[in-house]
């Protein structure tokens, strides 16, 4: 069996909707080359904010269910594709992850992984914004296989790849 994957990875801008528009165009694109999973880089909706501590960049984060997974649903429905996007997730105010949201071909959201190592090194303010983890590491089961989700850090420790595994 052959599965044919694209990753996206893209210049970010501090504009949202232009960012989401790029993204949107190439989802699109790599559907029509015959993708049938989509993969999109961490926090793809905006630059990486993580580089400074700044309280309104909390402004940034949704619900899970919330408007990027709804667009990002119809557009996973539409073109028959598995796609993992990354959002900063606002769970309640104070409770925020760095989460990937797996949805399915018909545009159901099946699973989400929250990552679970956040560092704290200059440039990498991750743990001011984010809580770690608590979901655990639990493979998603979609139409074209399981997937061991894992985000950036994590996969540097090897019991996680061991566990999706």
């Amino acid at each position: 069996m052959s599965l044919k994957a694209a990753l996206i990875q893209q210049k970010r801008s501090v504009n949202q909707q232009s960012n989401i528009e790029e993204t949107v165009s190439e989802i699109r694109k790599a559907a029509a080359a015959g993708a049938e999973l989509v993969l999109l880089q961490e926090l793809h909706n905006n630059i990486y904010f993580c580089q400074l501590e700044a309280t309104d960049c909390f402004d940034l984060a949704e619900t899970i269910p919330g408007p990027s997974t709804d667009r990002y649903s119809t557009l996973a429905a539409e073109l028959s594709i598995v796609l993992v996007l990354s959002l900063f997730e606002k769970r309640s105010a104070g409770l925020y992850h760095n989460t990937a949201v797996v949805i399915e071909k018909d545009g159901r959201i099946l699973g989400r992984y929250r990552k679970m190592h956040i560092p704290d090194d200059p440039g990498f303010y991750e743990k001011f914004y984010f809580t770690e983890g608590d979901l655990g590491f639990e493979p998603v089961q979609t139409s074209i296989g399981k997937l061991g989700i894992l985000v950036c850090w994590d996969q540097w420790f090897p019991e996680a790849a061991r566990l999706m595994a």
